[in-house]
């Protein structure tokens, strides 16, 4: 069971509402958004915070998980009576009908992250068998390190042979049958981790094959049993990391190990004298190309009067470009149809994941050309390029080509930009936390961290996630968490729209840690500075690690701070916040955390609580079993209050063992 100092903490969320303000279309906290929406109020468009309202209240048997649609005699709504209404046609329990939704989104969400895996495997295939012209090995030094874990012999080779026995076994990874664990998983977590998983056995032998398990045993008429049904889902969530490692290892080799970079994010990016294009969605296998076509054709933008290319970046695609080209961040997931509306956006270029089919909706009003690129993305309307590594830089041409034009066609009477616009730091890939903390000691970079904890200058290190929410105001609960734990003195580590929204607000610049920061963790990124004087940029209060792939990248420091510790992950005081979680992959990757060791706030209900049984699995039994467990809060003080919890009682934990050990010069205890 886990337990908090506040004995008022449970493992209930508190009476907050679950839907704020319902019948209020002003949703968000953006600054930038709120200007553009007083801009555009005469225009009656209508735009997602709109539709929010429009589908109030929801459907409460959806929201509580009791609705099974699993086959066509339903769907069945479970009722709280006793008799024929408390069960589905089939005779399905309500425990069984929400464990089986729940585990069906880790399946989507898994997928998901697993398209974009494969979307590089193939790139990176492509460039093997020298089918992908345009693309490079980037980090070579990546690739070694790589293959070395994966347990590949790199002396004496190749770059491209080694490269290609990655992807071979990235690909069988994603297609095993043989009974041995999936390799990208195996060969980066800890030995405790590897002896739950088998022993519970929920290690999984391949992506696909966990994602299509899954799907079977939650078909009608197959597997029942709520706990069984859970621990399928806990495998299919061990594949989503799985696949999130390949996403991140390979876009590391390809397209470079982000490094410190200074860029600026919000609406005020979208320069009116410029041709924009915006790049959105989850995939940087096309859009690192439209960055370097974009930057050989400055003169032909010239040449239709504007001064020049601008690429701006939405959501995650925005999010891995920030990281390794400075490409300036416009919006994040809810706010993307707001880089149409400010009338000066000439082309959005979509790829796959988090995008609105209301974009084209939008677009038609202006003069903005949406594209497609992937087969399995379409919107009707929008114009459609069908994206080929090997023909990467000719279809990046024939996008920018498409701007150009309709840079031509712009209406100067709709042009409207809000000014905001903050400077931020980006690009602490691992090896760039490595590097800062090994100028304090260069032969355990790590402990530098894991030290400022156990002498009390830091409380513990959060990795804050996911999405945008609009049951709540957009970007609200992401910024106020953030603020309770920089207070507090906890380092954070930000992915995806999560770290979308620090760097919009202007928290991801060196002048926030005088703002914000508590005396340790200010204390603590002085050291650092004082450290590195070649970081010219400062360092940020929140450290951007990247898209939400790459929260691999927060698991990669937790298992490296559970090494130096000489613990397990159950052990290390780490968090996991997603204020705002909406997307299927928000679950699988808050799934995948929880049974790695780690307590997990979410600050939007999953449909769970239909299910008392279930509910309290994910809350308490996962914490008994795996070491860590769901915090479902959504008031965000409170979600704070016991992610600071969780981490003093880690620490309290770990300061204790560490002690005993010292004292009797054993190892530290494991049995705890």
């Amino acid at each position: 069971m886990p337990r908090y100092r506040d004995l008022t903490h449970t493992a209930q969320p508190s009476s907050a509402p679950r839907v704020v303000e319902p019948k209020s279309s002003l949703r968000t906290t953006d600054p930038g958004v709120l200007q553009m929406l007083t801009m555009i109020q005469d225009r009656k468009t209508e735009t997602v915070y709109d539709r929010v309202v429009a589908q109030q209240p929801q459907c409460t048997f959806g929201y509580n998980g009791i609705c099974c649609r699993i086959c066509i005699a339903g769907p069945c709504r479970i009722k709280k009576e006793d008799g024929p209404g408390s069960r589905g046609i089939c005779g399905a329990s309500a425990y069984t009908i929400v464990s089986r939704n729940l585990v069906r989104y880790i399946a989507g969400g898994t997928a998901s992250h697993s398209e974009h895996a494969r979307q590089l495997l193939h790139a990176a295939h492509a460039l093997v068998e020298g089918r992908a012209p345009d693309y490079e090995l980037k980090s070579p030094a990546k690739l070694l390190k790589l293959a070395e874990k994966l347990g590949l012999g790199t002396l004496g080779r190749e770059d491209k042979e080694i490269l290609q026995d990655v992807v071979e076994l990235g690909y069988a990874d994603f297609g095993r049958y043989q009974d041995r664990p999936l390799a990208f998983l195996d060969s980066f977590i800890t030995e405790g981790r590897r002896r739950k998983f088998q022993h519970t056995n929920i290690m999984p032998r391949a992506i696909d094959g966990a994602v299509t398990e899954i799907i079977a045993q939650t078909a009608m008429g197959v597997d029942a049993d709520p706990v069984n049904i859970i621990f399928g889902g806990l495998k299919t969530a061990l594949a989503d990391l799985a696949g999130s490692y390949i996403g991140t290892t390979l876009s590391d080799v390809m397209f470079g190990i982000p490094e410190p970079i200074v860029s600026e994010a919000n609406l005020g990016v979208i320069n009116p004298k410029m041709v924009n294009i915006a790049v959105h969605g989850h995939n940087p296998v096309l859009s690192e190309i439209v960055v370097a076509a974009a930057r050989a054709r400055q003169d032909d933008a010239r040449k239709v009067g504007a001064e020049g290319i601008n690429i701006v970046g939405i959501c995650c695609t925005g999010n891995e470009l920030l990281m390794r080209e400075g490409v300036y961040l416009a919006t994040s997931s809810a706010s993307q149809e707001m880089a149409i509306l400010t009338g000066a956006l000439d082309a959005m270029v979509v790829d796959i994941q988090c995008i609105y089919p209301s974009v084209q909706t939008i677009a038609e009003c202006y003069h903005t050309k949406v594209v497609t690129t992937e087969l399995i993305m379409k919107i009707p309307g929008a114009q459609h390029i069908a994206f080929n590594p090997a023909t990467a830089l000719h279809d990046a041409q024939k996008l920018i080509s498409i701007a150009l034009e309709a840079y031509r066609q712009r209406d100067p009477r709709k042009i409207s930009i809000p000014p905001e616009r903050h400077k931020l730091v980006a690009g602490f890939s691992l090896e760039a936390l490595r590097a800062i903390f090994a100028n304090l000691c260069p032969e355990r970079p790590i402990s530098v961290l894991t030290e400022a904890i156990l002498s009390g200058q830091l409380k513990g290190v959060a990795l804050m996630a996911g999405c945008n929410n609009l049951k709540r105001l957009q970007d609200e609960s992401h910024v106020n968490i953030l603020k309770e734990l920089v207070k507090n003195d906890v380092f954070v580590i930000a992915t995806g729209c999560s770290a979308g929204a620090y760097a919009k607000f202007g928290l991801m610049s060196p002048l926030a840690v005088d703002a914000y920061a508590g005396a340790g963790l200010k204390s603590f990124l002085n050291t650092l500075e004082g450290a590195n004087p070649q970081l010219s940029t400062g360092l940020p209060l929140v450290f951007h690690v990247g898209a939400c792939v790459d929260n691999s990248r927060g698991m990669d420091l937790a298992i490296a701070m559970a090494n130096e510790l000489g613990v397990d992950i159950p052990k290390v005081p780490f968090v996991v916040s997603a204020p705002e979680a909406m997307h299927e992959k928000a679950i699988a990757i808050g799934t995948w955390a929880v049974t790695m060791g780690l307590p997990v706030h979410v600050g939007s209900l999953p449909p769970v609580e239909g299910s008392d049984l279930v509910y309290g699995l994910t809350t308490q039994i996962a914490h008994d079993v795996f070491g860590g467990n769901f915090i479902f809060e959504v008031e965000p003080l409170i979600g704070a209050a016991k992610l600071l919890d969780a981490l003093e009682y880690r620490t309290w934990k770990l300061n204790i063992h560490q002690m005993t050990a010292e004292k009797h010069s054993t190892k530290v205890a494991q049995g705890w």
